[in-house]
């Protein structure tokens, strides 16, 4: 089974979150994508980070009852920070008959060589890259056999834009999915204690 692998902080997760798992089912090979809830990324503080389990229960709430879409808590087992290379290895001993690939953004593709082990990434694993704005001109790595570019609908909305929403008391209704917007109310997230 091939799975596609989107990493990200889901702090909180958003409707543009799963536009971009819809579209990577849509327009690659991939037969399921699964959204990493990641504990702690090496490259962002932890500064109003929700808990990894007010994190997957979000993205959880997100997916709902889609098949081809799952959550996957496989990082908040592992040494934190967490780095890809570790999970993509992890995941390759546990389900050695998948197919794992990543799902990433042009703006994660331009600073891919920061990454730990970039190099055996790129060489054992395909990387599907959606574009954001104009960066898909110039992306480093683009002509890459393991790296494809797949077309997907952005929104100009971001996690930061949410949280700082409800910091100021805001509404994030129909930036979120209902039941996502439900738990984020429930648990006061974000709000100023």
């Amino acid at each position: 089974m091939k799975i596609g692998l989107f990493f990200g902080s889901f702090n909180p997760v958003h409707i543009g979150h799963l536009i971009i798992a819809e579209a990577a089912y849509n327009k690659t090979p991939l037969e399921r994508v699964w959204m990493v809830v990641s504990p702690q990324n090496p490259f962002k503080k932890k500064k109003n980070l929700l808990s990894a389990y007010n994190r997957m229960r979000m993205v959880e709430l997100g997916i709902g009852n889609v098949l081809h879409i799952q959550a996957s808590g496989v990082e908040m087992h592992l040494p934190q920070p967490s780095y890809t290379i570790d999970t993509l290895t992890f995941l390759r001993e546990k389900y050695p008959s998948y197919e794992f690939s990543l799902i990433m953004g042009a703006d994660n593709l331009v600073h891919f060589h920061k990454w730990k082990n970039y190099e055996a990434i790129l060489a054992h694993y395909p990387i599907y890259v959606y574009p954001r704005g104009d960066q898909a001109k110039d992306l480093p790595l683009l002509g890459h056999e393991n790296v494809t570019l797949f077309e997907a609908p952005l929104l100009n909305i971001s996690a930061t834009y949410i949280r700082e929403t409800l910091k100021a008391g805001g509404s994030v209704r129909y930036m979120v999915p209902d039941a996502v917007h439900e738990y984020l109310d429930s648990i006061r997230a974000y709000r100023e204690k």
